[in-house]
């Protein structure tokens, strides 16, 4: 039995902590969580896996087949699509139960209920609802009313989790209810709703806009032009095929016409609100597909790895789903039916993130103080007042209300987040309008071939992803598919005038979305670089875009020939770091060798010595970063410091920069009494990285080896310190194609080959299958993870064609 040797310790203290690693205010009793007949002591699993090999469940129409491979990955067998989803869920729940609960909590901004008093979850709490999460997902709900065929799967997919739900007692409920004194809710078709829109929000929300125009408004156009370029990246896109865009594009309504330079200046204005925490800037992924004519054996093959927050439990799900019209195998999202990433006999697909702007922010004027009225297109329009109550764990409720208008809700007011001068925004945002993904996914697991994917992919429309597919019919693709409205040049990318509708969206037909299929280099592939060549007639902005895993990934590529799935699993695990090799020859070459102390020489030793892999082992991987991000503060202290919220300049653009443009006005240090350019900020980081390397050196607790400086953890979602893995022995890093940083990286490695005799596919994701702490699945893949090993992923044509290695087998029955 796993042992949970430091529990007491910790529910005793107050280092309990929520995702945003903020301690809870209040404590719950604790002597249930103790007690030694319904306590955490009833959560200890045997190392042997152990189930009921028959079970007997009402909801259920037909026998169900579920069989557990030596990786817990189920695969499950059922005569009618309402008990396969059923199943999905009720497999699910006795998994990730609590995992996919709180999740729903956090998205909904309820996490108060569970964690008690504290401001900053409080904060939490409201920041989601002034979003509008839920009322996007209610948007879900009604969209799906609309396609009987998926409601019917979100449906049975409930009854199936809430099945397990009622099937718990006290004694079995998941740990974390325990510790936190609650028991979980019926589950409803709203937190499935809710989970895909909390993937949403970290895949698309931002506030850009409001970063621009302040930036816009204290350093002016020129400079705001150079630090915050649309295309800022060496251009290797997505798709590239210049002229060959064949059709005419939509033009923006007549209103708009001749809007196509928007006259920021009229609406830049210092937006001194103190913004809201931001999704993580690295969330992204890697994915391609290579024709049968760069492989050995003639077979088209794929690989996909998103790039997540790394948490346990994992983000991912393994799963089969075998019924009479779909067998699908890949990661599933732990409250919601499909498989996400994966393939089945036919094709196979993976997504990354498109990084398009599908947010955008308008100033509203209130005809008073009471907020009922707002100023639109000339007349007032009253608005709508939605209040929210949120409550909190031992405590009284606190109220805030949320006022609505034409483009969405207001975020930040006079009292959420105010400025001095009580300015109002208003939210548009694309995981507001009504969309049904769930039936595009549903659609893919079925797909046979690119006909199929392409119908799929009609259904799909935020966030948006870039879809890469193979087939065994020897077909590749890439659809860069989402709902993207059309505008002008720079619309949407500063703060909008919100007394008019001449911003409202329209849309570019999915028709005219960036997709090609069978290019003649024999590959396609995304790493969220720029979507498309300059020829493509439609305006992109987006939140940045990447310079570095892009390049590196189709360099390899063009050089592979005759692949195997082995060559694409190094890919995915290469440590080249591409943005070190183009950077720290410059860097070095404006050192002034002759000056140097000792010390520095050793460190100028070190890197010079360094092959630019971002191996576990190299300590030049280490002795770059430091120097890199310290010159990066130096380089951009004023806008880093700055009491405003103001964007980040890509690496990129600040390495192009600091090599073209040395003198530039804001490579000087803020507060120094001598005035600095980019060749002195590259001298003194230096120096400052020196200094604490050396210091590094005489810790004898530590190495100056990659794997030590940058310390890869996975933490458990309370942030429970025992339920975590530190200091993972793991190469990589972000703009490296192994992209995993400090907590950070791959969450889900997939390669496919779509041999027509039967697919080959691997996998592998940080953690494991169970979300249950003493349990020995619950984060036994992460060191094959980290050794970037693989497990197999057995398609089964039946139930009788079992993997070759079978941990337990199942049936699920009726009842009568």
């Amino acid at each position: 039995m796993k042992v949970f040797k430091f529990i007491l310790s910790l529910t005793i203290t107050v280092g309990l902590g929520y995702p945003l690693s903020i301690k809870l205010g209040s404590a719950p009793p604790l002597g249930n969580f103790l007690s030694p007949s319904v306590g955490f002591w009833q959560n200890g699993e045997p190392r042997e896996t152990e189930f009921d090999k028959h079970l007997d469940i009402e909801g259920l129409k037909e026998q169900i087949s579920v069989t557990y491979d030596e990786s817990m990955f189920p695969h499950i067998f059922a005569k009618n699509n309402h008990d396969l989803y059923f199943a999905q869920g009720y497999v699910t729940a006795k998994d990730r139960l609590w995992q996919m609960e709180f999740q729903t909590y956090a998205a909904a901004g309820r996490l108060s209920e569970i964690l008690g008093v504290n401001k900053g979850v409080q904060d939490y709490d409201r920041t989601a609802r002034r979003k509008g999460m839920v009322f996007a997902a209610e948007n879900f709900i009604e969209a799906m009313q609309s396609e009987p065929e998926i409601l019917e799967v979100v449906n049975a997919y409930t009854d199936g989790v809430n099945a397990y739900i009622q099937s718990l007692s006290q004694a079995n409920l998941p740990f974390e209810y325990k510790l936190l004194g609650y028991k979980p809710e019926p589950w409803t078709n709203l937190k499935a709703a809710l989970l895909l829109k909390y993937m949403a929000n970290d895949l698309s929300f931002g506030e850009k806009d409001l970063q621009n125009t302040n930036a816009l408004a204290l350093l002016g156009r020129e400079t705001f032009d150079l630090l915050y370029p649309d295309m800022d990246t060496p251009l290797d896109p997505i798709v590239n095929k210049p002229g060959q865009w064949n059709f005419d594009p939509v033009l923006k309504p007549a209103s708009r016409q001749g809007r196509d330079s928007i006259e920021v200046q009229q609406v830049a204005e210092l937006i001194t609100n103190e913004l809201v925490p931001e999704p993580n800037v690295f969330n992204g992924s890697n994915n391609w597909a290579v024709s049968g004519s760069k492989t050995k054996s003639g077979n088209p093959m794929l690989s996909s790895d998103p790039h997540l927050g790394l948490n346990l439990p994992s983000l991912w799900y393994t799963i089969q789903l075998s019924s009479p019209d779909v067998n699908v195998m890949g990661a599933s999202l732990p409250g919601s039916p499909n498989v996400i990433i994966g393939f089945n006999d036919s094709i196979a697909w993976g997504v990354t993130n498109a990084q398009r702007d599908l947010v955008d922010w308008y100033k509203i004027t209130f005809k008073d103080d009471t907020h009922s009225e707002y100023k639109l297109d000339g007349k007032w329009v009253e608005t709508q007042k939605k209040i929210e109550e949120i409550k909190i764990a031992r405590a009284e409720s606190i109220y805030d209300t949320v006022i609505y208008t034409h483009f969405g809700p207001i975020m930040f007011d006079d009292s959420f987040h105010p400025s001095s001068e009580k300015k109002y925004y208003a939210l548009r945002w694309i995981a507001h309008d009504p969309s049904v993904e769930a039936y595009a996914f549903y659609k893919l697991n079925r797909a046979q071939n690119h006909s199929d994917y392409m119908a799929a992919l009609d259904y799909y429309a935020a966030p948006a992803q870039n879809f890469a597919f193979a087939s065994a019919q020897g077909d590749i693709a890439m659809r860069i598919q989402g709902k993207y409205p059309i505008k002008g040049f720079e619309e949407g990318k500063f703060l909008l005038d919100g007394s008019t509708t001449e911003h409202d969206w329209s849309f570019i037909p999915f028709e005219q979305n960036i997709m090609y299929k069978n290019p003649e280099r024999g590959f396609i592939s995304s790493a969220n670089q720029y979507p498309a060549d300059t020829t493509y007639p439609y305006y992109i902005t987006g939140r940045s875009y990447e310079s570095y895993r892009n390049r590196r990934i189709n360099n390899r590529l063009r050089a592979m020939d005759s692949i195997i799935i082995e060559d694409l699993m190094g890919l995915q695990n290469d440590n080249y770091n591409l943005k070190a090799a183009e950077s720290l020859p410059y860097f070095l070459s404006v050192v002034d060798t002759l000056a140097l102390n000792s010390k520095e020489k050793e460190a100028i030793s070190v890197l010079k010595n360094w092959n630019f892999y971002n191996n576990m082992d190299a300590s030049g991987a280490s002795y770059y970063e430091e120097w890199w991000d310290t010159l990066y503060r130096l380089s951009w202290d004023e806008l880093i410091d700055s009491k405003v919220a103001m964007g980040r300049p890509t690496a990129y653009n600040t390495i192009k920069l600091l090599k073209d443009n040395p003198d530039f006005e804001l490579f000087d240090i803020e507060g120094s009494p001598i005035k600095e350019n980019g060749h002195d900020i590259i001298t003194k980081s230096f120096k400052d990285m020196a200094v604490v390397m050396n210091e590094r050196a005489q810790d004898s607790t530590i190495s100056l080896s990659w794997q030590d400086y940058k310390q890869t953890y996975i933490k458990h979602l309370l942030r429970l310190k025992p339920f975590g893995t530190y200091n993972i022995p793991i190469g990589g890093n972000h703009n490296i194609v192994n992209a995993t940083s400090e907590n950070h990286g791959p969450s889900w490695r997939m390669v496919v080959e779509l041999d027509p005799n039967g697919v080959k596919a691997y996998g592998v994701y940080p953690g494991g299958q169970s979300g249950n702490p003493g349990s020995v699945h619950y984060d036994d893949m992460i060191d094959d993870w980290a050794a970037g090993k693989y497990f197999d992923l057995y398609l089964m044509k039946n139930p009788d064609s079992k993997p070759t290695h079978t941990a337990a087998q199942q049936t699920l029955y009726p009842k009568n």
